[in-house]
């Protein structure tokens, strides 16, 4: 092969990856463009998914780990429904971790499944905590969460929201992406 030959041959490679590159780029800087309409709600999803992101797995491990000393290292717990109710929300913090980290609609549904049922059981053993504290006993639900600075209360909240925003929706495949 002559070596006129091998140089347009190396700069055709060079130009194809290089072409390959800007399309991915040009790809992505297209796909990072929103609607106007949609701009302030998709950057208020995003900053929502970010703290859940953070904050439901270190909730799960504290819960978790309260809920494992309770009921196993604990010698003076008699009564174990408030560990138990405490390793029954750290099983819902840690189920919600999972579905907002996968990006199907079947995570979708858990998450949703299990953030209704984590705020259901947070206003359930909250009230309860009031009105029948011995029988509630400690537990991270409640007093609707004041233990954990009441992010049982408001986090399966803003989990909700944040999962029924549009921008999520589409993420998750529940609602079809708008072409145009």
């Amino acid at each position: 092969m002559p070596i006129y030959d091998l140089r347009l041959e190396t700069r055709n490679r060079k130009s194809k990856i290089v072409n390959w590159f800007s399309f991915r780029f040009m790809e992505k800087q297209q796909s990072q463009t929103k609607p106007k309409s949609e701009g302030v709600m998709s950057d208020i999803a995003y900053a929502s998914g970010i703290i859940l992101a953070i904050s439901y797995p270190v909730l799960a491990l504290s819960t978790g780990a309260r809920a494992v000393f309770q009921l196993f290292f604990r010698p003076d717990v008699t009564y174990y429904l408030p560990p138990a109710l405490s390793a029954v929300a750290a099983s819902c913090y840690l189920g919600a971790t999972i579905g907002f980290a996968v990006r199907r609609k079947w995570a979708w549904w858990v998450s949703v499944g299990l953030l209704g049922f984590e705020t259901f059981l947070t206003f359930v053993v909250g009230t309860l905590s009031f009105t029948h504290p011995d029988l509630i006993g400690r537990t991270v639900w409640r007093h609707f969460g004041a233990d954990y600075g009441y992010f049982p209360l408001f986090q399966p909240i803003l989990g909700l929201i944040w999962l029924f925003s549009p921008p999520v929706l589409r993420a998750y495949g529940i609602v079809k992406k708008e072409e145009g």
